[in-house]
């Protein structure tokens, strides 16, 4: 049986969140999670970004390192990777027929998303690697991944609103469920929040008793060079000493490349920093060229990436909630040129703030459903963005996304920009793989 095949039954599940059958799943494969050490990572935004850094980093300081981020792009042996290489797909076909055998037919079933990530521990496990860095898949506290009772860092890069059919209706709600992955006493590191999501991570990193950095964005030195300013541990409990031997009030600055695009990577890359030395601080073994090398070398495909369709340059971006619409459009006004958006949405998305925060008059709209997932119907979007914004060059829908970027390409000049959902981005890959 390939992947798919293995997969797709438990699809029927849809999203589904609680922490008993993945608990239970686990604890039939041997709890496999209990022997990887793990960095916890949650947000609304950069958590990928962040997974990607850290995973760079840690590989370049020698280390064995897992990594488990959701969705993929092109396909699913893209979510588990060791030492930055995905998952062969016979191994990853090997896993899942195992973690199939240990599901007990008389329980409730497993989600789609809890048998990936069950083999995923499972491989980390096998592999005997060092450590993994996991991103979490939705929310936080019911969330699949959230079986490690001692991450060595939890990281929250960030909270807008999104998933809030699951999540809640508030950003206070949403802060609830991401802050779930905080741990009695672990180290945590936090990026930039609204005031209302805050004063919930606050409250609970103080229930928890956990060391937290609150993290400013790092400096643009040039392009592509930035640096981390340092900052304070700002909350430092009693007791912290059994989690940082010598617990310092500062974390160093510290110059570094940054290759990945947008303002959003400043704050990003600072997370990842100081995520880093915390590590280092708790022993582990990670120098400034490990660092600076690591950092250099990272790659996250899908957002704010350049490629070329046919010979024209064009950029693509997931941009999936109104908080990405926005670091995208800050990204594209710095290059000063009309924009021709190629755009499907998902139904369930904010389609309204999406489309405030990348359209202004002029722009030219092209709008495409999302194959094989729930997609937004182009019309009724067409509809809504002649609302927000009147004044566009053009607003047209098409059937599917060839014929989409084909028309963007036969526009009047301006840069072409494919974006408003990672399922989007990845069939365009996928088929940029197929066409060769």
């Amino acid at each position: 049986m390939d992947v798919d095949s293995i997969l797709k039954p438990f699809q029927r599940f849809g999203v589904h969140l609680g922490l008993e059958r993945i608990q239970q799943l686990l604890a039939n494969l041997g709890n496999p999670h209990h022997r990887v050490p793990v960095i916890h990572v949650a947000g609304t935004n950069g958590k990928g970004s962040v997974c990607a850094y850290l995973s760079s980093v840690l590989t370049q300081a020698g280390y064995r390192v897992g990594r488990y981020t959701s969705p993929h792009l092109v396909d699913w042996t893209e979510r588990i990777c060791l030492n930055e290489q995905p998952i062969s797909t016979e191994a990853l076909q090997e896993l899942l027929l195992q973690v199939q055998a240990a599901i007990d037919p008389k329980q409730e079933l497993p989600t789609q998303f809890e048998v990936i990530t069950a083999a995923a521990w499972l491989y980390f496990a096998q592999t005997e690697v060092d450590l993994a860095v996991v991103e979490v898949g939705l929310g936080g506290r019911l969330d699949a991944t959230n079986v490690c009772d001692r991450p060595l860092v939890t990281i929250i890069t960030s909270i807008s609103r999104e998933h809030w059919q699951q999540l809640g209706p508030t950003l206070a709600d949403i802060a609830r469920e991401k802050a779930g992955i905080l741990k009695p006493g672990c180290p945590a590191v936090v990026g930039q929040l609204p005031a209302a999501a805050e004063v919930v991570v606050r409250s609970r990193l103080s229930q928890l008793a956990c060391p937290a950095v609150w993290v400013e964005p790092a400096r643009q030195l040039a392009p592509g060079w930035a640096e981390f300013v340092g900052t304070g541990l700002t909350d430092i409990p009693v007791g912290i000493q059994t989690i940082l031997p010598n617990p310092p009030l500062l974390l160093h600055p510290f110059r570094y490349p940054l290759p990945l695009l947008g303002k959003m990577q400043l704050s990003n890359s600072a997370i990842a920093i100081a995520a880093l030395q915390i590590l280092q601080q708790q022993g582990w073994e990670i120098s400034k060229d490990a660092i600076a090398t690591g950092m250099a070398k990272t790659k996250w495909s899908g957002r704010l990436q350049w490629t070329t369709w046919r010979n024209y340059r064009l950029l693509i971006d997931g941009a999936h909630n109104p908080a990405a619409a926005q670091a995208l459009r800050q990204y594209v006004d710095t290059l000063e040129t009309s924009i021709i958006w190629v755009i499907g949405m998902l139904s369930t998305k904010d389609h309204a703030d999406i489309f405030k925060a990348l359209l202004r008059p002029t722009d030219r709209l092209y709008l495409v459903p999302v194959p094989d997932h729930s997609s937004a119907e182009p019309a009724q979007l067409a509809t809504l963005a002649e609302e927000i914004c009147p004044d566009l060059a053009a607003c047209r829908t098409y059937p599917e996304l060839i014929t989409a970027l084909e028309a963007a390409v036969a526009s009047p000049e301006g840069l072409i920009v494919l974006c408003g959902s990672l399922y989007l981005v990845g069939h365009f890959l996928a088929t940029q793989i197929k066409e060769g």
